[in-house]
């Protein structure tokens, strides 16, 4: 099952539907107007989000191109309070993410660079056996709610940026429970949208370049993430392909297990606060930037992959900072 979120025509209210074995039409879930409304119903209710959604039926059947040409496309979740919605992620995760990081933080000699003992360790204890707990994986914060974008709206490239770079990911998205216990939505696609120009000047330099906006979806993938994920990433500029390159997740592909991510992640006590979405970043091993791709204001991100149904596409726009001036109180 995959689940869409979305404005209705008149953008006053919003719906959660199921999207059709044809991939063509939404089939609207009744009584619920939001995935996280749906996710709830589905915890408090001890059901999966399957059979919940199918308990409330069918209120109606909508067209998804319709949808999606209306510009009505919204996150696949989002929460009430986009404070209490947070984005993260976790680096070095993927068979094919240290070369590319370890040139941007390349000594001149021959010690292992931070990157690649970080990496080391993962491929050494990332897949801790069923009871035991792996190595750590590096981590950074994102922002809130307010920080994510929807499919088909635009990433912005803040003045002060050195650079706007793709990163075609894989996202877990969960709701914390009443008594604290994180729930797995599903599964998304996802731009975890960086500053990499940035990065490469000094790798503490790494969570300011991750403080950019970012989006996911326009589907989640309810269920099990299959263990090879192929995908596509692509930059278009003027309706053609400037670059385009595969990237592949799933266990089959990473240094970490899921489930080690995910524990390294929820074991903060202040990250299971009964209510809470998280959106959480697994990580990438495919950059444009590795191929010397500068990107453009103009340029559309294009990332898809089997399994995930539409791709999610964002374009790039350049945005003023607003005159910072602090009051003393």
């Amino acid at each position: 099952m995959r689940l869409v979120q979305f404005y209705t025509v008149d953008k006053t209210d919003t719906r959660v539907a199921v999207v059709a074995a044809s991939g063509k039409s939404l089939d609207v879930v009744a009584g619920v107007h939001s995935t996280y409304a749906l996710a709830q119903a589905a915890i408090r209710s001890g059901k999966g989000l399957v059979d919940m959604a199918a308990e409330l039926g069918v209120a109606e059947t909508v067209d998804y191109d319709a949808v999606v040409a209306e510009g009505r496309l919204l996150p696949p979740m989002t929460h009430p309070d986009p404070a209490h919605m947070l984005m993260t992620g976790t680096g070095l995760t993927h068979l094919g993410s240290a070369s590319t990081r370890n040139a941007m933080h390349e000594k001149a000699d021959a010690e292992l660079t931070d990157s690649m003992k970080m990496f080391k360790w993962g491929l050494e204890g990332g897949k801790p056996a069923p009871g035991e707990v792996g190595t750590e994986p590096e981590w950074f914060f994102k922002g809130d709610g307010s920080w994510v974008v929807a499919p088909g709206q635009a990433l912005e490239l803040p003045e002060f940026a050195l650079d706007g770079g793709e990163e075609p990911e894989v996202a877990g998205v969960y709701v914390i429970a009443d008594n604290g216990t994180p729930c797995r939505v599903g599964y998304a696609i996802a731009n975890e949208f960086s500053d990499h120009v940035l990065e490469r000047r000094n790798y503490l330099l790494l969570a300011h370049s991750k403080l950019r906006t970012s989006s996911f979806g326009p589907e989640i993938l309810v269920g099990e993430l299959p263990r090879a994920v192929r995908g596509v990433s692509r930059i278009l500029r003027q309706d053609k392909v400037l670059w385009e390159k595969g990237f592949e997740s799933g266990e089959e592909k990473m240094s970490h297990s899921i489930g080690n991510l995910e524990h390294h992640h929820f074991k903060y006590s202040g990250f299971r606060r009964p209510g809470d979405v998280h959106v959480h970043f697994f990580g990438t091993s495919t950059l444009s930037i590795a191929d010397q791709i500068k990107t453009e204001p103009g340029d559309v991100f294009e990332i898809s992959a089997e399994g995930f149904g539409r791709p999610l596409r964002n374009p790039l726009i350049r945005t003023k900072a607003p005159a910072t001036a602090i009051k003393s109180l």
